[in-house]
């Protein structure tokens, strides 16, 4: 218990990652404070902010909470780091919508003139397609659990922090932002797409966790020259690693497919609604 105490009550002294968090979240608020205040019959939706702030809060777990204090210690404490940052953070900063929220907030000249043609840009769409969007989330995934990859990024602290944790971030922005919530350049991505993306992606990330619990040796040999205070040995450590990718990948993908689930639901009951609703005006228009 005492151990486990100790784990949880670490954070990581860094003031640049804690800036950027409170910073963003300030300027998010005052956004949707304007929009709401302006125009006040269409107000900016309180469960977008909840989404946002929450997935800004599991960035700052996973980079300055526990994990990110003993993920140069702990392997499963770094895999934790990157479900946080991929299959948590990512898609409730893309559910907060922080595109359209800019969109709303911003004065029409700067909507029209430079919003919307950087939306509309080809670059944009090619990132924000469904296919590029899981090649990249899969890509980045899988290549960085490569050992060799894995142990230059731990022997390197710039490049763990400032170069692997915001590709995290941004792969999995870029793979969930056409699936959940896609404002950014327009793309109407089918319902059935989403959910044959979300699932699907459950396989790499399973069987990469699954190779990772299965090796019946060290596939990550910086994790076996670090003095361990508490806690498993580094091949217990790195088993307990893969299984939490294996299984804990696959809890929250089938909660984002839940998600796009609902809604695939709402939309076919809004186009109900309305093809009823214009029946009865039709209806109405014909009657003697």
């Amino acid at each position: 218990m005492s151990e486990a105490l100790h784990l949880a009550r670490s954070w990581e002294p860094a003031p640049l990652p804690w800036l950027l968090v409170v910073l963003t979240a300030v300027a998010y608020v005052v956004a949707a404070r304007g929009v709401t205040r302006r125009v006040p019959q269409h107000p900016w939706p309180a469960h977008r902010t909840a989404c946002f702030l929450a997935g800004l809060g599991a960035a700052a777990l996973a980079v300055v909470g526990p994990p990110g204090a003993w993920d140069d210690v702990f392997f499963f404490a770094h895999m934790t780091q990157h479900l946080l940052l991929t299959m948590l953070a990512a898609p409730l900063l893309v559910l907060g919508d922080p595109v359209l929220l800019t969109m709303r907030a911003s004065p029409g000249p700067v909507r029209r003139g430079r919003l919307v043609p950087i939306l509309r840009s080809d670059a944009v769409r090619v990132l924000t397609h469904p296919v590029v969007g899981w090649c990249c989330f899969v890509g980045v995934m899988a290549l960085s659990h490569v050992p060799r990859v894995y142990d230059v990024f731990l022997a390197h602290p710039v490049l763990h922090d400032y170069v692997e944790h915001p590709l995290y971030l941004a792969a999995g922005l870029v793979f969930f932002q056409p699936l959940l919530s896609p404002t950014i350049g327009g793309r109407l991505v089918p319902h059935w797409v989403r959910l044959v993306s979300l699932f699907t992606v459950m396989v790499p990330m399973a069987m990469t966790g699954f190779f990772i619990f299965a090796a019946p040796h060290l596939s990550y040999p910086f994790y076996a020259h670090v003095a361990r205070p508490f806690g498993p040995g580094p091949l217990a450590d790195q088993h307990l690693g893969g299984i939490l990718m294996w299984s804990t990948s696959m809890v929250l993908s089938a909660a984002w497919l839940v998600v796009a689930g609902n809604g695939w639901l709402a939309a076919e009951d809004r186009r109900t609604r309305r093809a009823d609703t214009g029946h009865a005006a039709l209806a109405r228009g014909m009657s003697p």
